[in-house]
Formats: structure tokens, sequence, C-alpha cells
């Protein structure tokens, strides 16, 4: 008997391996993102215009300042100054970068492929979000460093010069690195909220450069209440060095940015959420 059942169960088949296991988590979908995003050309083409605007725009600032070609506009001015002069380029190569990582999957139809796989779509964008936001910032953190370090040569023996250890430098520069990361998320909710790459880079260029032109058409006891809490202005107070009663704090600067940043995301969100693609 015990022959028979020996016999039995050599002949039985052999168990099916188990399948991998393929669920949908925030880490698979953070590795994807990012994946995609090192996968286009353009990401390292713009990367690389960012970083080259922060430098040479902050570069020939000081360089022109050293050599006494500045107009009185720059009257003291110091090197982190002059050094953060290329910010409002640098920007604007990164915000349009953001829009396309999330835009441009809606103009090629990709995003129906990334959302088949992600049917919570949520994640999507916080994922492109963080993701981007966080190389944004690396990008402005380092150009904003290289660029004082060389800029503060050039300028040595000027009224201008600084070193790392003043007061409020170190400041300024991690505030215009965190400054570009929260650009980055704000461009890439935009690229979410419109779904139109034309249509977010317009409204993108027309918050940073034209809105704050257009508040000083406005009686001044509104421009003083409404353009230091315009979106540029805000930002600008998180790594400008000096402050005056038109401008705000450094931490009220970034509060208010932060402040337009979850504002873009939410309705991003609530788009997402709610609409097909």
């Amino acid at each position: 008997m015990s022959t028979l059942t020996t016999i039995a169960e050599s002949r039985q088949e052999p168990t099916a391996p188990s399948r991998p296991d393929y669920r949908v988590s925030g880490w698979r979908v953070l590795r994807s993102e990012w994946a995609k995003l090192w996968s286009l050309r353009s990401t390292w083409i713009t990367l690389a215009l960012g970083l080259l605007f922060l430098l040479v725009f902050g570069l020939i600032t000081s360089w022109q300042f050293g050599a006494g070609n500045l107009d009185g506009d720059f009257d003291g001015s110091k090197a982190v100054d002059l050094s953060l002069f290329g910010v409002s380029f640098a920007q604007l190569a990164l915000g349009v970068l953001g829009v396309l990582v999330m835009a441009g999957e809606y103009s090629t139809g990709m995003i129906r492929s990334t959302l088949a796989a992600v049917p919570r779509r949520l994640p999507v964008l916080w994922s492109k979000a963080g993701l981007y936001g966080l190389v944004a910032a690396l990008v402005g953190t380092v150009g904003a460093f290289a660029t004082f370090l060389i800029g503060n040569q050039m300028v040595s023996g000027t009224s201008a010069a600084q070193s790392l250890s003043d007061a409020g430098v170190a400041r300024s520069l991690l505030g215009a690195g965190l400054y570009l990361g929260l650009i980055g998320v704000i461009s890439v909710g935009l690229g979410a909220l419109l779904r139109s790459v034309a249509g977010a880079i317009s409204v993108l260029v027309g918050v940073l450069i034209l809105a704050p032109g257009l508040t000083s058409l406005l009686p001044s006891s509104w421009e003083s209440n409404i353009s230091p809490y315009m979106p540029s202005n805000a930002g600008e107070s998180m790594f400008a060095l000096t402050h005056d009663s038109s401008t705000l704090s450094p931490g009220a600067g970034l509060a208010v940015f932060l402040g337009w940043t979850i504002l873009t995301l939410a309705g991003a969100a609530y788009r997402l959420k709610r609409n097909d693609v």
C-alpha cells in the first residue's frame, strides 16, 4: 500500500511557480517616473540650460560690477545679489521642463498608458511633482553656490565682496535653490491642471513675469497690499539678502510661496481625480 502511495505522489504534476507580485506601490511609481524623466533628451538639455543661465548671467553681472561698468541701480549690491541675478532666467527654463514633464504626456497620448498602470492617478502627480521638484532644487542650489564662489572672486577688493560665513549669504543661496525647486513643482501642477504645454507655459510666464508688472498699474495703496504676495515677489523675498517695508521677510515669503504651490497642486489633483484624460 505504501509503495502505491509513493508512486501516485511521484506522478503528481509539479506545483506551478508563483507569479511575481506586480501590485502598484508608491516606490514603483517613483521608479517609473524617475526612468521616464531621464529617458527624455529634453530633460538633459533644459536642466543644462537652467544651470547655464544661473552661471552665465550671475558671472557676467559680477564681472561687470568688478570692472565698474554697472549703473547706479547696482550700487550697494553684494556678491550674493550679483550671483543670483540669473535666477529669473533659470526659473523659465526649469519651469518649461516641469510643464513638459506632465503636460507632454497629454500631448503625446502617453498619459493613457501611465494612468492605466496607476489607476488611482494621484500617485502619478505626487511622484512627478516630488521628483522633478527635488531635481530642480538640486540644480538651482548647485548653480547658486558655484556662481557665488566664482563671482565672489571677481568682486574681491570691492564693497560687494562677501564670504559664505557672512550673515544671510548661505540662507540666500539655499533659498534660491528652494525657490527653483518649488517653481518646478508649480510647473508640474500647471501641466496637470491645464493639460496643454502651450497653455501651461503661457500661464507660468504670465504669473512669474507679466503679473508683477501689471500690479504697478494699480493705485499705490492697492499695489503695496498686493505686490508682495504675488508668486514671483514672494519667492524673491526667500533669497533676497536685504528686505524693506515693501517686501516680505524670508519666512513670510516662503509661507506665501508654499501656499501658491499647494493651491496649484490641489487644483491639479482635483482635475486629475475627477476628469478623464
